[in-house]
């Protein structure tokens, strides 16, 4: 008989959890933004050359519809869409699942929470952002002062390079004495190495720090600046850390549909070219996206890693009531 029947999580860690789900409810219900709950079953998947999406057959009736359906890596194309539909400003607090992340810091289906904001650009929403992890802190008897910086400033001021203009080996030469092996590494994943190896290891504990504007080739579903002040386009995105682990994702959120289906199709043919699943388009979403999408900012937040960061752990099995190992 297994013996791991037990929480992985204290009960101490649980209630905590509990009231944090309360405190961002009562954060938002302040603010006007409702809370929604979309399908966790998508026709459609995650094109994210990154990402990868589990999916499952269902056995009823489809009337003609696809059989094969995905889980959601994150509810927004549907959140999106009730934009689209305007519903308003919304968010939902739910579980999402990815396929072969799992481990100390990862596992395979955890709590997200994402949250949109019309008529908003991603720098007005790294505030909120920062507003709501300090609420969550408060429930810890924490704080943390956030940092504004863009991607371009804090490589040169850090690294002493231009990630807009150094080369593929000048990039490699920053990683020091970290050793990696270059078959199949594009210009972004050496960015990457460095933020993961080089800069993300220095960030203060307890410092907010807003990473924003990003290289273009990392836009993801973001809109794409021309007029930067560094001279070069720019993905209107931010990220932003505690530390140095990672909370938030968000965007200046992309309107064009033309534009989202011509990156879907890219990150399918780059799928096709490592022979990775292809999941199909989400044809819903373009539809939205053609009809008429407000200008707005969202953003994405892992809540696991939140009380990951409330309790000062470095292991996901300490916020989960039963981790991957134990589900």
């Amino acid at each position: 008989m297994t013996q791991d029947w037990q929480p992985s999580a204290s009960f101490e860690a649980l209630r905590l959890r509990a009231r944090l789900n309360a405190a961002i409810r009562g954060f938002f219900a302040e603010r006007g933004v409702f809370e929604v709950e979309t399908p966790v079953l998508s026709h459609a998947g995650n094109t994210d050359p990154n990402i990868a999406s589990f999916s499952l057959e269902f056995s009823g009736r489809t009337d003609g519809a696809p059989r094969t359906r995905w889980l959601r890596t994150s509810p927004e194309y549907p959140l999106k869409r009730l934009l689209a539909a305007g519903f308003g400003d919304c968010y939902e607090l739910g579980r999402v699942f990815r396929d072969g992340e799992a481990g100390g810091r990862h596992n395979p289906e955890f709590t997200m929470l994402e949250w949109y904001r019309a008529g908003w650009d991603h720098r007005r929403l790294i505030h909120e952002t920062a507003a709501l992890v300090n609420a969550a802190l408060e429930l810890v008897g924490r704080s943390a002062q956030l940092h504004e910086i863009s991607y371009h400033a804090l490589y040169r001021e850090r690294l002493g390079i231009d990630p807009a203009t150094a080369t593929d080996e000048e990039l490699r030469a920053a990683l020091g004495d970290v050793v990696i092996d270059p078959a199949g590494l594009t210009r972004d994943d050496w960015l990457d190495l460095l933020m993961t190896h080089r800069l993300q290891p220095s960030f203060p504990a307890d410092q907010l720090l807003a990473l924003y504007d990003y290289p273009a080739s990392q836009c993801a579903l973001a809109r794409i600046r021309e007029d930067s002040a560094d001279g070069v386009p720019v993905a209107e995105r931010f990220e932003l850390y505690l530390g140095p682990l990672e909370l938030a994702n968000g965007y200046h959120e992309l309107a064009d549909a033309a534009e989202q289906g011509a990156r879907f199709d890219n990150d399918r043919r780059r799928r096709a070219e490592r022979g990775d699943a292809l999941p199909p388009r989400d044809e819903s979403l373009l539809a939205a996206l053609a009809a008429g999408f407000p200008a707005c900012a969202g953003v994405a937040m892992g809540v696991d890693r939140l009380m990951m960061a409330m309790l000062e752990t470095t292991r996901i099995a300490d916020v989960l009531a039963f981790d991957f190992a134990r589900a």
